[in-house]
């Protein structure tokens, strides 16, 4: 781990731990599925402690739950200005730009995801899932000027059904 990183990590635990309750009552609100009352939560924690990554993290998990994802982008990407060194607001990211069809900036932000940490298992995961819509983008473009192609349309049939798989 960089020292930077390190040095990040260590003060954000030290300088949260007067914040752990309200963080731990934030999860568990949204475990709970009360996520107006997280919402609030977080906002109040993260307005009290904005050098605290945690709650406003969690801000923006319950926006995205909430299907606000343009307040989300926001929490997320001013996470990323305050906090560059952290992996997981660019994962969140690349989950909005995805879910918004932005196939090739949701590649961008999990690549700086695992510039910061290649070890970010989730990051890893997803960014496999946006290769393989990448793959589907291309072989539909190839499929369109040879439609005929049954190795081509074998393919396509392969990929759609493991996005279309269940997680």
């Amino acid at each position: 781990m960089p020292l930077r990183r390190l040095l990040l990590t260590m003060a954000l635990l030290l300088a949260g731990a007067a914040n752990a309750d309200e963080v731990a009552e934030i999860q568990r609100l949204i475990g709970a599925g009360d996520l107006t009352a997280a919402l609030q939560r977080s906002e109040r924690a993260a307005a009290a402690d904005p050098h605290d990554a945690r709650p406003r993290f969690l801000q923006g998990v319950v926006l995205i739950d909430l299907k606000r994802d343009a307040a989300a982008m926001t929490v997320f990407e001013k996470l990323t200005e305050d906090f560059p060194e952290l992996p997981e607001p660019y994962n969140n990211i690349a989950l909005l730009h995805a879910r918004a069809g932005r196939i090739d900036e949701a590649r961008i932000a999990l690549e700086t995801a695992l510039r910061n940490d290649p070890g970010q298992q989730a990051a890893r995961r997803n960014l496999g899932d946006i290769h393989l819509l990448l793959a589907i983008r291309a072989w539909e473009a190839a499929a369109a000027q040879a439609p005929g192609d049954p190795v081509l349309q074998r393919r396509l049939r392969a990929a759609r059904e493991i996005v279309a798989a269940p997680r």
